[in-house]
């Protein structure tokens, strides 16, 4: 089984960012000269705009995916805005900015205040995580839009700031430099698609299959984890040259967009043993390990790029704030990603 027969395929995504990039792109020149322009193009983490005198602005905008479907059959709802702001705020920081602001949009067929209520909560947890104040947002009614038996999607659009001098984007990485990987609470908010194509055909959300500490849909609705904390003081402390949130869409591939910046490529050499919930993802589907590595988190949800001997000292923050952190890699002169010497391909 492929993340594109289960009707996501990445190569086509990928082709369709380039195009809408390419169209996008025209628009920087209407703010040309003023506050606002764009300083980085489209495809990293997220957008970046000058606010004038040193000042940055960094957006980014994501939803939760297919795990609302999860979030539904389950019939829970607390913790899915924990995975929205999640996968903003992650994708924030790892430009060098300081998550601020957040807006949500919630869509649905049909008006449930007790979907919302739940929904607030998980919000409320995970911008208080993340440091963030939520400021407004949208909710819609759109029947024609959603199915009719409880439809409903949840988007965020967030907002972080740092000097200029701060950004970090990947043109400092070297050759040479130390890849540490922070583990992930589970499956995040990536890749639900084929796991729930190749999970549900076979196990009911409320078994615990082998391999498997608690239900299914327990392992599966298991928050997005912030990293925000940990990082904020690390790129205060520690020289950092790149931040990669592994996340859908290609996964272990985004790295690229981080060493890629240097003309760079990485060998992951060092890699844990995924958790059980990749396992038996693997096993249930027989999915390969190249596809495995380009669709799910495998059990590191962030890495960082830092010279060699910082190491040690990166490692102990994020045993600081109770989070495992590894050596996993280097960076290689050669393009690409590689995990044991095989690239993985798009």
């Amino acid at each position: 089984m492929t993340y594109a027969k289960a009707g996501v395929n990445a190569r086509h995504i990928h082709e369709t960012h380039k195009l809408l990039a390419r169209r996008l792109e025209t628009t920087f020149a209407t703010r040309k000269g003023k506050v606002g322009w764009p300083i980085f193009p489209i495809g990293h983490y997220a957008g970046l705009v000058d606010l004038g005198q040193g000042r940055v602005l960094s957006l980014h905008t994501d939803s939760v995916g297919t795990k609302v479907l999860v979030a539904q059959m389950m019939r829970k709802y607390d913790t899915i805005g924990i995975d929205c702001v999640a996968m903003c705020a992650n994708d924030l920081i790892c430009t060098g900015a300081e998550p601020i602001s957040f807006l949500d949009y919630m869509a649905m067929s049909k008006p449930d205040r007790a979907i919302v209520s739940e929904v607030a909560i998980g919000l409320a947890k995970g911008a208080t995580e993340a440091g963030m104040a939520i400021i407004g947002g949208e909710t819609a009614i759109v029947p024609e839009l959603l199915a009719d038996d409880g439809g409903f999607d949840l988007v965020g659009f967030a907002a972080g700031y740092c000097r200029k001098k701060d950004l970090i984007l990947g043109d400092q990485v070297r050759e040479g430099d130390a890849l540490v990987g922070v583990a992930s609470s589970g499956i995040h908010s990536n890749g639900l698609s084929l796991a729930r194509k190749i999970l549900l055909n076979k196990y009911d959300l409320k078994q615990t299959p082998t391999g498997l500490e608690r239900s299914l849909g327990e392992e599966l609705l298991e928050p997005t984890r912030i990293y925000v904390k940990p990082v904020r003081e690390m790129t205060g402390k520690i020289e950092t040259h790149g931040l990669a949130h592994i996340t859908g869409g290609g996964a272990f591939k985004k790295l690229e967009r981080v060493v890629g910046q240097a003309k760079c490529g990485a060998e992951l050499d060092n890699l844990p043993e995924p958790p059980g919930i990749f396992r038996l993802i693997r096993r249930t589907g027989r999915v390969s390990d190249s596809e495995m590595y380009r669709t799910f988190n495998m059990g590191i949800g962030l890495v960082i790029v830092a010279p060699e001997s910082e190491t040690n000292r990166i490692i102990r923050i994020f045993r600081k704030h109770r989070m495992v952190a590894l050596r996993i890699g280097r960076v290689e002169r050669r393009p690409g990603i590689r995990i044991k010497g095989k690239l993985l391909r798009e």
